[in-house]
Order: structure tokens, then C-alpha cells, then sequence
């Protein structure tokens, strides 16, 4: 994915490709059938498969971080997308979740890594790194292989606390455990 409708790619002799799109919808579209085909075209799902759909502005996150999400699942079934399971798009609430704290499941803690503010992506996420055998009663059959768009509307990254010096020490470079961040310390940056 990239900026304008672009994508770009390359086959299955390394030529490199990239197409124009006439709107985002359209690139985004496109995109999610590679992802879809990319896991079609797989012998055994035994990892989480994501494609990038918009790729989002400032620092990819990672484990520490909290975000604001808003997220669509669906159950993988007959090779596509099977019926909705669970949806916060058109809820006044976002999910709030810190990447790392084990409070989802094992495929978003992997597949969201990088993603940035604004950003979304799609992810299909094997059993194994889902609900597994037990599946959830009356909403996800034991077993399912999983597909969700995910956006992070809002970021706090793990920053900067002050040293003992007064010196200002990023967390990220440092290998002293960082302060919990404030859950209520988002900002539309």
C-alpha cells in the first residue's frame, strides 16, 4: 500500500508491479483479496497473515503502547469472509487495549506491531493464534480461522520519563522498566 491509491507488489519472479486505483475503496478492496488469496494459497495458516489497507502517519507501535482501536471480525469460512462475529465501527466506544498485556488474543498482539496512527490493516489469524479448540460459545466455532479489519484511531506510545539526573530518557533505548502509562493520557496526535 501506498500513498495516493498506489500498491505495489511483486510476483512470483521477483518482477516488481504497482497499480493505480481510482479511489482508496478500491485499493483497499484490492488489497484484502490479496491477503485473502495469500491465505488461500497457504498449505498450513500457521501464523498471523496481515496486509496493510492505509498505512497511518508518526511511529509504529509496539509491545507497551496503548491504543484505541476500531475493529470488524469475521469467521474465515468457504475460503472468504463468513458472517460478522463482533463490530465497535458504528459504536461510540473503542476498544482500548495495551500491545503486550496478554488482554487480547495472541494474533492482534502480533499483528498490529507496526501499525501507526490512522492506520488500518487487515488480519487473518489461524485458531491456534485465536480462540483455538474451545472457540467462544454462541459466537465462534471451535476451530475458526479469524479475519479482522483493525484501525487504531488513537496512540500513547511508551515516551519519554525523566532520569534520576533530570536528563530526559527515552523508555524505548532504555533497559529500565518504563512507568505505566496514564490509560486516560490519549491524544489526538
Amino acid at each position: 500500500v501506498q500513498p495516493n491509491n498506489y500498491s505495489t507488489f511483486y510476483d512470483d519472479q521477483r518482477q516488481n508491479w504497482s497499480i493505480m486505483f481510482e479511489s482508496e475503496k478500491a485499493a483497499m478492496d484490492f488489497s484484502k483479496q490479496v491477503c485473502i488469496a495469500r491465505c488461500n494459497s497457504s498449505p498450513v495458516l500457521d501464523s498471523v497473515l496481515y496486509q496493510d489497507l492505509v498505512l497511518g502517519e508518526g511511529q509504529g507501535v509496539e509491545g507497551g503502547d496503548s491504543l484505541e482501536v476500531a475493529y470488524t471480525g469475521w469467521l474465515f469460512q468457504n475460503n472468504g469472509l463468513g458472517q460478522v462475529f463482533d463490530s465497535n465501527v458504528n459504536k461510540d466506544k473503542l476498544l482500548r487495549l495495551k500491545l503486550g498485556s496478554g488482554k487480547v488474543i495472541k494474533g492482534w498482539e502480533e499483528g498490529m506491531v507496526g501499525m501507526k496512527k490512522g492506520g488500518r490493516r487487515y488480519l487473518i489469524i489461524p485458531p491456534a493464534w485465536a480462540y483455538g479448540a474451545q472457540g467462544v460459545a454462541g459466537r465462534i466455532p471451535p476451530d475458526s480461522t479469524l479475519v479482522f479489519e483493525v484501525e487504531v484511531r488513537r496512540v500513547k506510545l511508551v515516551k519519554e520519563c525523566s532520569g534520576s539526573d533530570g536528563q530526559s530518557v527515552s523508555s524505548r533505548d532504555s533497559p529500565a522498566p518504563s512507568p505505566v502509562p496514564n490509560s486516560d493520557g490519549f491524544s489526538a496526535d
